[in-house]
């Protein structure tokens, strides 16, 4: 059944030199068990045979060569090099790779957005790199979208703001000025603390926009005048009609919608200690609450949180959905992709994840790439990057490329690679 619950919250938005201001709209919630709400078609057809993995030498032309195990039958090839930070990648609809590029970890405004394009496909390289826009507050990812009047659009959110601008195939600078259409609270506390969650991360569906919005900290309760912290919202392409779609989630950097399914990355909080809580991979339903900070996943069950004296819990844990995958403690899952038409079965109907890995890397964990479907394990497909105790890399996005080939970024390295058949 259905229940309508009344959120009464306050969104301001900036539209142009507009602001609107939300309040008080009502959501329907599926009431489902856990097991129910993580029921879906993207179990089918998997292949049960485990993957091998075999060393392959990677030079990616920074003078330092170094090993990565690969599952067998693909080959993994350095794309494009000399990026600084570089996360999150879009097709563009003439064809084009565009990457994000957040140059280094602190706050900062020096991001850029690459084009990427002449791939060879014999070498597996790009030809030519052109910066497309820079002087950016840590673009972590971009979108394009086509209007019913047939315009397309190219949509940056940044730390503080969603902007976008008006796209033209081939362009190599935006030819207009940005629209404003969102804002967000940009501000939190430091990595040293679990906070500093200063990416947006947008996708679409049927018209509608979707932006995930990180908390301001490891574990807290947010200001009752942020309600956009530890969300996924839901918007139309203007802007307008903004609402909260999901929340409880600590940080969703990755978020993409698989068919009619939305799905997300999710990090837990750090506090809890190496092995405590599981990161998650979540499928994610329109006015569920995914538990942070009062709850959290470990050894299939959902967990009070009681290392604070809540003033603000309304949520009982035993009603919070279960992830469609846990992922291990601190393995960091951020970017994604589904391989729905593969042709290979080492990769048909799975999902690939890009595990970031821990910022202390003494826990180990992470740092590789892992093939996942529902009711099973992750299974590592590429690994390599954390050596004895040395990062080579750490894999942040996967885009897919035709049926058994996809690219992904390595923000420690900036690399982009290249793994195909």
């Amino acid at each position: 059944m259905k229940k309508n619950i009344i959120f009464s919250l306050t969104l301001v938005i900036g539209l142009g030199t507009t602001a609107i201001i939300l309040r008080q709209f009502s959501t329907p919630i599926e009431q489902q068990t856990p097991s129910q709400k993580n029921d879906n078609s993207h179990a089918s057809e998997i292949s049960s045979a485990p993957l091998l993995l075999v060393p392959q030498n990677i030079s990616p032309g920074n003078g330092k060569s170094f090993t990565l195990r690969v599952a067998q039958g693909f080959t993994i090839t350095p794309a494009f090099e000399g990026l600084d930070r570089v996360r999150f990648m879009a097709k563009s609809p003439d064809g084009r790779l565009f990457v994000t590029d957040m140059h280094e970890l602190d706050d900062n405004t020096k991001g850029k957005i690459y084009i990427l394009e002449n791939f060879n496909a014999t070498t597996k390289k790009f030809g030519k790199s052109t910066i497309y826009l820079s002087n950016l507050r840590n673009p972590n990812n971009v979108a394009f979208y086509t209007d019913t009047n047939n315009k397309t659009w190219l949509y940056v959110p940044l730390t503080d703001k969603l902007l976008r601008y008006s796209y033209v195939p081939g362009d190599t600078a935006p030819s207009t000025t940005p629209e404003v259409l969102a804002t967000f609270p940009d501000y939190g506390l430091n990595y040293k603390y679990g906070g500093w969650h200063l990416t947006r991360t947008v996708a679409f569906h049927k018209n509608k926009l979707y932006v995930s919005v990180g908390s301001s900290c490891d574990l807290c309760e947010e200001k009752v005048t942020e309600p956009q912290r530890a969300t996924i919202l839901e918007m139309n392409p203007d802007g307008s009609e903004a609402h909260v779609y999901a929340s409880g989630l600590r940080n969703a950097v990755g978020i993409k919608w698989i068919d009619n399914d939305l799905f997300a990355t999710a990090m837990s909080p750090d506090h809890l200690g190496d092995d405590i809580p599981q990161d998650t991979f979540q499928l994610i339903t329109n006015g569920a609450n995914y538990g942070w900070p009062y709850c959290y996943e470990q050894n299939n069950r959902l967990q009070e949180n009681n290392s604070i004296n809540w003033t603000r819990k309304t949520i009982d844990c035993k009603d919070i959905p279960l992830s469609y995958t846990p992922l291990g403690a601190h393995s960091a899952p951020l970017g994604f992709d589904y391989f729905k038409n593969a042709t290979d079965p080492a990769i048909r109907n799975y999902f690939l994840i890009a595990l970031h890995g821990s910022g202390n890397s003494y826990i180990g964990r992470g740092y590789n790439i892992v093939r996942v479907h529902k009711g099973a394990p992750p299974e590592v497909m590429i690994d390599g990057f954390l050596q004895n105790g040395i990062r080579f890399g750490r894999p942040t996005d996967i885009l897919a490329d035709g049926s058994d080939s996809f690219f992904f970024t390595d923000d420690f390295g900036g690399v982009v690679y290249y793994v195909s058949k």
